[in-house]
């Protein structure tokens, strides 16, 4: 399917009005069947993040649900290479003749899966160590800080590449690999976050109780943290998610022929030239789901802040 500029610029406009009127169609709904508690809550939804809880909760059933929701398996070569789009392949085949649809469904439990695994690891990792440095602080904290300080002033990337260029391409690598590196950030915002949390008297009271030091972060400092921390696992989410793609577009990423959607793009990267849109779907299913995230993190933020509108 050729494109110009008219049928984008057209497209951008209904898009943009189909995302209102979705978003505010969502607030509806959530208010009408949410419970009384979380009506509350919803009441104060704006438009742009009742859309962002619409886009994330089609792409987890679209991930939840990829073998009954694809036309075809996910490596299943179903044509020839290229074929245009007609009734029975909606969205064409690609250089090696899989159905593109599918490809882009299965494309989001691998993408999205790994992103959502990496970001619960760097958590993990990063809020334990952060947390655990603002209290126990001393050489521990002067130690942990200073290794984090050595590991983010190298670039995401350049790092990323380095090391799954030494350690391989596998999936667990590159989990390992992007978590350890995301980790580093959650530790400077969990330690930060701690650090104003531990000279409160309630974290003195529960010493002097003589309360161990993993109930004292987890019941006592974590509850107190938790907003700024939610808002940035959103945000490490789209990193991640982003991060994830980059790789496999440079092909150190997800490997083929695992359905990709960094790697999709660099496969049909060839059809741009002759004005076709489908090495843009998947570079959109991307883009999509970082601007609904970051519309969520948003309002997450805004709550979290005591502003009022």
């Amino acid at each position: 399917m050729t494109v110009n500029p008219t049928m984008i610029l057209t497209a951008a406009v209904l898009a943009v009005v189909l995302a209102l009127g979705s978003g505010w169609v969502t607030r509806r709904l959530l208010l009408l069947v949410a419970p009384r508690r979380l009506a509350a809550v919803f009441a104060t939804l704006p438009i742009t993040a009742a859309f962002g809880l619409l886009i994330v909760g089609i792409y987890i059933f679209v991930a939840l649900f990829a073998p009954v929701l694809a036309p075809f398996a996910e490596r299943e070569i179903v044509g020839t290479q290229f074929m245009p789009w007609d009734d029975t392949f909606i969205l064409g085949t690609d250089s090696l003749g899989r159905d593109l649809l599918s490809r882009l469904i299965y494309g989001a439990r691998n993408t999205v899966g790994i992103a959502f695994l990496i970001t619960l690891l760097a958590f993990l990792v990063g809020a334990t160590l952060g947390m655990l440095a603002a209290t126990v602080g001393g050489w521990l904290d002067e130690a942990l800080s200073r290794i984090v300080d050595v590991l983010m002033a190298i670039p995401s990337l350049i790092f990323a590449l380095l090391l799954l260029t030494i350690l391989g391409t596998s999936i667990f690598t590159l989990i390992v690999v992007i978590a350890a590196i995301d980790a580093t950030r959650v530790f400077r915002l969990a330690r930060a976050v701690a650090q104003d949390v531990v000279v409160m008297d309630y974290i003195e009271a529960a010493r002097l109780r003589g309360e161990k030091l993993p109930r004292i972060i987890f019941r006592e400092i974590l509850p107190n943290t938790m907003a700024p921390l939610v808002a940035e696992f959103g945000l490490r989410f789209c990193f991640a998610f982003l991060m994830i793609s980059a790789l496999s577009f440079l092909g150190v990423g997800i490997q083929p022929p695992t359905a990709d959607w960094g790697s999709m793009v660099r496969e049909n990267a060839a059809l741009i030239t002759f004005g076709e849109v489908t090495p843009l779907l998947p570079a959109i299913a991307i883009a999509l789901l970082t601007v609904a995230v970051n519309f969520v993190v948003d309002w997450q933020l805004h709550r979290a802040s005591g502003l009022k509108d």
